[in-house]
């Protein structure tokens, strides 16, 4: 199908929009004919994506776990395009890490719930203060196969992830009175820049991280590729176009059967072992 005009006259904001999934997406929803405004804090590359977008892309400096950022680029879609038809809180990263016994309460703890659950929040509620007298919209939030099952990801990340389905089933059934859809996604392994730290520590010196995980992400998924962030972008795109108009509260696996294997393996090893017996 192509996407030539499926987001015509559509406006839409992409939290974590500079880099990685928010910026596939981004582009994708241009292409699809939509005008977006990119929040991040990455301001170079945020400045740059616009830039090469023309008139239908703008950025805003937006820390997602301030309110008063998020108030800030909702009121500047409706601004400077007159309304907010799409809400994707993307932003994120792979946070604070360790053993559940090692896990400090302290900064990085806090940025970790900031941006990733504080940040859905809160765009979830200012999405929905601009949507709601229009009586449409879409809300769509990245979750993680890290959310539906265990051992996918860090603690905190994954306990987070899981919050972020709920909230959005949660909400999703709020908003329906109002024809506005709540959904999230859950990816699989997809080769962006979130991957560094298991590379090379913090340093974020290696601008390879992508190429370096494809190989390695392929090996993952019964689809035997790495994730891109065109494939969580296109999905985004279904949830933000009139194609989706019947689905709220969902959140939506794109993870090339990633998810599935576990339990086919599981399976797998029940059958053999029934066999041998």
């Amino acid at each position: 199908m192509s996407n030539t005009g499926r987001l015509e006259g559509k406006v839409a904001i992409i939290t974590g929009g500079a880099s990685g999934i928010g910026a596939g997406t981004v582009k994708l929803f241009v292409n699809a004919g939509a005008r977006v405004v990119i929040a991040d804090v990455q301001n170079e590359a945020g400045e740059a994506l616009a830039s090469s977008l023309g008139d239908a892309a703008i950025y805003q400096h937006t820390d997602v776990s301030s309110e008063a950022d998020v108030k800030a680029v909702v009121d500047l879609a409706v601004e400077k395009f007159g309304q907010l038809d799409c809400m994707f809180n993307n932003a994120g990263f792979g946070g604070v890490g360790g053993e559940i016994d090692q896990i400090e309460l302290g900064e990085a703890y806090d940025a970790t719930i900031g941006v990733m659950f504080t940040g859905v929040f809160l765009g979830m509620k200012h999405a929905a203060r601009v949507m709601k007298p229009r009586r449409q919209g879409s809300i769509i939030s990245t979750a993680s196969v890290a959310g539906v099952m265990g051992g996918l990801g860090p603690h905190i990340y994954s306990g987070i992830k899981a919050g972020v389905i709920g909230m959005s089933r949660s909400v999703g059934l709020e908003l329906a009175a109002y024809n506005i859809r709540v959904n999230s996604i859950c990816p699989g392994g997809i080769a962006t820049h979130i991957f560094k730290p298991m590379i090379e520590g913090t340093d974020g010196s290696n601008e390879d991280t992508p190429a370096i995980m494809r190989p390695r992400l392929a090996a993952l998924h019964p689809i035997a590729r790495s994730g891109e962030p065109e494939d969580i972008g296109n999905m985004a795109l279904f949830l933000a176009s009139d194609d989706s108009t019947f689905v709220t509260g969902q959140h939506l696996v794109v993870d090339g059967g990633l998810t599935g294997m576990f339990y086919r393996n599981q399976q797998a090893g029940i059958q053999g072992g029934a066999n041998n017996s």
